[in-house]
């Protein structure tokens, strides 16, 4: 007679950590995530009469109505705001106008800097107009302030009034062997210090008027045309002081643009560069250079929702463990010239990782309920800066401090059955040991990402609950090609190429008959392994001690007693 115990059900007897599974199933047994729901999902969430679905559009309402349907349908409890399953999600939606200016003088010598070509400017602050004159320039280095790591960029100095200019990644990401930084931050695998929002954010809380990161590609992990693409477009959550402890104007500056204005200001821009990785690195003011710039900007404000169901815990209800994905695509392209309407549907991002997300409250249902709860979020406005996630961090309908872990759904590959999972941000907390487990249990390894410079850790979702303490885990699946059973890790990285070079963000990103979705199941179920044994155990999750968010969590850890 088949066994009716659920797969995460052999770990949690044991402990989700430590347990082992008996006769594990071979590599494409069949677990409960059913591919062929999946893409059915898809296929819906994908649709035209979707529009894409961009915040606060006519695509949204259909979207959060078609979410709560499937959540009251599969008899899951509302978890949001006021008794339901939505929790608003006020929005600020800011356009920098054409005819943007900006310019450096140095002495009696002006340099107008070009729009989209030398510099790219946006603000998040809901004003009409800014205007900057004459406003000092200083270059900060990386611009991280590190404790735990013996790293402060700033050393005290005041960036009121000033523009900071930033180098992109972390100090240790260009260093040579030998040098006393390298490896002080991961080497070549970025950390949140090394990522554009973390400047953007200690800018603004130094007071700075400006915040500008020269753009040098192996660092940044795209190109410049991937800088200008918004082409001064932004986003961000209401925030009740108007945004006042962000920068005013934030950018970047092309790399020979920045080279050129060092060059006239007496500065070496590579000297600097080396200076910036030893650890007695100060701010630099840049002579005599004088930084002003004039925008008009369109700002209006949104109303969005995040979706939330939950699946009480048997024992532990108010403990928790979430699943989450993000409902948010593209939307309608712009029509300039009035061209006929094009669709970017985002199939696979994330629609895909939402339908997972479905698979795994319908799957958890169906069996016995864990000691813990189980918390289902569906987030906005991912695609504008992680913004739905970031106002459920700031705003939990579930105390994050009792939430034991976070598993993320962020794209999965449609080329089939595979002999391992890819995993983002490898190295931060000990829920990748229950993955290695759970991938064990079906007859497949865990794979670091092969690009940690690129720091997709951070850009995902699970990463606003992430910097306020909670151990997460994130599948991206274009963190790097998988180990395909049918053409190896050959063809699982021609799949991500593939993808990423045509369809990412792009109107292809379509559903398709012709998927093979046994592999995204694959991850699918590898998740309801992993996170059903935390959610059946007593064990809390922790961050690894080399991890940025460990103190983070430390500071709630009698919560948890």
């Amino acid at each position: 007679m088949k066994s009716t115990t659920p797969f995460w059900a052999a770990f949690a007897v044991l402990g989700w950590a430590t347990s082992a599974v008996a006769a594990p199933p071979q590599i494409g047994a069949a677990g409960p995530i059913d591919p062929a729901r999946l893409s059915a999902e898809v296929r819906i969430l994908a649709s035209d009469d979707y529009e894409g679905r961009a915040p606060g559009t006519e695509g949204e309402k259909k979207t959060i109505a078609h979410l709560v349907s499937q959540f009251k349908a599969l008899g899951l409890e509302p978890a949001g705001e006021n008794g339901g399953y939505l929790q608003t999600v006020p929005l600020l939606h800011t356009q920098v106008q054409p005819g943007a200016t900006a310019s450096v003088r140095i002495g009696d010598k002006t340099t107008p800097l070009t729009e989209f070509e030398d510099i790219y400017l946006n603000t998040v602050r809901p004003t009409d107009r800014l205007t900057v004159a004459n406003a000092p320039m200083v270059f900060v280095g990386y611009g991280v302030n590190a404790p735990e790591r013996g790293w402060d960029d700033f050393k005290g100095v005041d960036l009121h009034g000033k523009i900071a200019v930033f180098l992109v990644n972390d100090p240790d990401f260009e260093a040579a062997p030998g040098e006393p930084v390298a490896g002080k931050f991961g080497g070549k695998a970025m950390t949140y210090y090394g990522r554009w929002t973390y400047k953007y954010e200690e800018a603004g809380r130094r007071g700075a008027l400006g915040a500008i990161i020269v753009h040098e590609t192996p660092g940044a992990g795209y190109g410049w045309v991937t800088v200008v693409a918004p082409k001064g477009e932004n986003f961000d959550v209401i925030r009740p002081n108007g945004g006042a402890e962000r920068a005013p104007i934030q950018g970047w500056i092309e790399r020979a643009a920045a080279v050129d204005l060092f060059k006239a200001a007496g500065l070496d821009f590579e000297a600097l560069k080396v200076a910036a990785r030893t650890a007695v690195f100060r701010p630099v003011e840049i002579p005599g250079a004088l930084f002003s710039a004039d925008l008009h900007v369109a700002h209006e404000t949104l109303t969005s929702h995040n979706v939330l169901a939950k699946l009480p815990g048997a024992k532990r209800p108010g403990e928790a463990v979430m699943f989450s994905a993000h409902w948010d695509a593209y939307g309608v392209a712009p029509r300039p010239n009035g061209g006929p309407k094009v669709i970017r549907p985002g199939a696979n991002d994330d629609g895909l990782g939402v339908a997972g997300v479905l698979e795994l409250a319908r799957a958890f249902k169906a069996g016995p309920r864990p000691a813990r709860t189980l918390l289902f979020g569906i987030w906005t406005a991912e695609e504008r800066g992680l913004l739905g996630s970031e106002y459920f961090g700031q705003h939990p309908t579930f105390p994050l401090d009792k939430l034991a872990a976070n598993y993320t759904i962020d794209i999965l590959q449609t080329a089939g059955l595979s002999r391992d999972v890819v995993l983002i941000g490898a190295g931060q907390s000990n829920l990748e040991t229950g993955l290695a487990k759970a991938a064990a249990s079906q007859e497949r390894t865990v794979t670091p990402d092969a690009h940690p410079e690129r720091g997709l850790f951070y850009r995902a979702d699970h990463f606003s609950l992430a910097k306020r303490g909670v151990p997460v885990l994130l599948l991206m699946g274009i963190g790097g090609g998988p180990d395909l059973v049918d053409g190896g890790r050959a063809a699982g990285d021609a799949w991500v190429s593939d993808y990423t070079a045509h369809c990412y963000h792009q109107p292809c990103d379509a559903w398709s008959a012709g998927w093979n979705l046994k592999g995204a199941a694959q991850d699918v179920d590898l998740l309801y392994i992993a996170g059903g044994a935390v959610a059946d155990s007593a064990a809390w999750p922790a961050w690894n001690a080399g991890s940025e968010f460990r103190p983070i969590r430390d500071t709630s850890n009698a919560a948890r007693r």
